[in-house]
């Protein structure tokens, strides 16, 4: 079968690897669309695995299934994760899904750029969903990835009269101001250098800000001399994760959805911090109920994924797909389709 095998991001290599074999409480799921994430483009973060054939944002079919598999039948449409929780441990038990260790060991192969995936037991249980009729593959790659943002929501404890800033208009952070929009919440403000993504945010409803523009003084008057609420941080870039400090208002809260490269330093105000009240928080991936409702907002209409599509590639464009997405101005989510660019 046709794979793409991440060596670095200028280096993606289409090679052959034998379709996988699969036991009797696996499924062979035959991959329709699979989406490039932000996180497969952090070389830093990739590089120490490669060569891999990476790729998590999937949809497809069921080609095949093992003989004790019941929940499925061959020919469904389905989404499924690579990372899902046990369910059953203390940090399961207490919403912390995602510091799960089993969610951190479990995975499917080879990966998401490729023609067949062998999707594991644990996987097909607690990681595995039907696509409604009216979901096609295309807004299915996006149903992790809203659930990451789902989920990175609830951590912040958004409220409609939240004023919210979210700082890169990437996917994640365009995500998050479609979410938040579809909360109720008014006040959205969002930061970016790219005149494309600004852009898009301004259609999403977000009033856009030049991120090396004065934000903090922009923020406060657009907010009558207060500052954000809730600050999400959607990129990874480190002038942005130091420029969340100077813009979230007393009591509020700043979410860590990306963080910088862990060899640089982010020196937190901690005196201002405590002061004021204010709170640094976190969010990582997403578990099945974030995913479940992440299906439901596309599902519903809630959250409208189509005009972030901006490429869509055969899998043998890779290469080209990865210089796209990590190069091109005009550039938001790149699909490639394994088995040929189709309608749904």
């Amino acid at each position: 079968m046709k794979t793409a095998i991440y060596y670095n991001n200028s280096d993606v290599r289409n090679e052959e690897m034998p379709v996988p074999d699969i036991s009797d409480d696996e499924i062979l799921f035959k991959t329709i669309a699979s989406g490039i994430c932000g996180s497969d483009l952090m070389e830093w973060y990739r590089i120490k695995k490669a060569p891999l054939v990476l790729g998590h944002e999937v949809a497809g079919i069921v080609e095949k299934k093992g003989k004790n598999v019941t929940d499925f039948d061959e020919g469904e449409k389905v989404f499924v994760t690579h990372h899902v929780p046990c369910g059953s441990c203390k940090y399961c038990k207490n919403g912390n899904d995602t510091a799960c260790d089993t969610l951190r060991k479990t995975n499917f192969y080879p990966g998401g750029f490729s023609e067949y995936i062998r999707i594991p037991a644990i996987n097909i249980e607690k990681g595995m969903l039907n696509l409604p009729s009216n979901v096609g593959f295309e807004e299915g790659t996006f149903i992790e990835p809203l659930g990451c943002a789902v989920r990175g929501q609830k951590r912040l404890g958004i409220k409609q009269d939240d004023s919210l800033l979210v700082m890169g208009c990437g996917p994640a952070g365009i995500l998050h101001i479609k979410l938040a929009k579809a909360k109720g919440v008014k006040k959205i403000m969002a930061t970016d250098i790219n005149p494309y993504r600004i852009q898009l945010a301004r259609l999403n409803s977000a009033i856009p800000i030049h991120a090396l523009d004065d934000v903090h003084s922009i923020l406060k008057y657009r907010l009558n001399g207060e500052l954000a609420d809730k600050v999400i941080v959607c990129t990874g870039a480190l002038p942005a994760a130091k420029q969340a400090f100077n813009c979230v208002d007393r009591g509020g809260t700043v979410l860590y959805f990306a963080v910088p490269r862990p060899d640089e330093d982010v020196v937190a105000p901690l005196n201002e911090f405590w002061k004021d009240e204010k709170t640094i928080a976190f969010s990582y991936g997403a578990g099945m109920r974030d995913n479940k409702e992440a299906l439901e907002l596309i599902a519903s209409g809630s959250v409208d994924i189509r005009d972030m599509i901006t490429h869509r590639l055969p899998l043998e464009k890779a290469k080209e797909g990865f210089r796209i997405a990590s190069k091109e101005m005009d550039a938001m989510k790149v699909i490639f389709y394994p088995h040929g660019i189709t309608k749904d």
